[in-house]
């Protein structure tokens, strides 16, 4: 079955740095649209950085488009987000989705993405 796992995730003050992992199974890793979400605590879940893991064709949201980078080991079928000049507003729960079988067409929705992993806690304090 499709497997997600997150890890990475901690607590660092601002202006600190973490790298998110996420180690996929369970399916064929080519052709796939990976993606980071997030989501504070009373807040809708938001896309973070996707993507195409037969390609590397890569979306970011604005927020982080200068301090986040996804990527990817395909070997190991693990995509990774580095976390730079992390803010408290970066406080969050992670996630890591896949839509399987489909091309990355922007950063999407969280309704677009079918599997997910259970999330790792990002917390920035000031």
């Amino acid at each position: 079955q499709v497997q997600l796992v997150e890890s990475g995730g901690g607590s660092v003050q601002a202006g600190g740095s973490l790298r998110l992992s996420c180690a996929a199974s369970g399916f064929r890793y080519s052709g796939n649209c990976m993606a980071w979400f997030r989501q504070a605590p009373g807040k809708e879940r938001e896309g973070v950085a996707n993507i195409y893991s037969s390609g590397g064709i890569i979306y970011s949201a604005d927020s982080v488009k200068d301090r986040f980078t996804i990527s990817q080991d395909e070997g190991k079928g693990t995509v990774y987000l580095q976390m730079n000049s992390l803010k408290p507003e970066d406080t969050a729960m992670y996630y890591c989705a896949v839509e399987i079988d489909r091309f990355c067409y922007g950063l999407g929705t969280a309704q677009q993405y079918h599997y997910w992993g259970l999330g790792t806690q990002v917390t920035v304090s000031a």
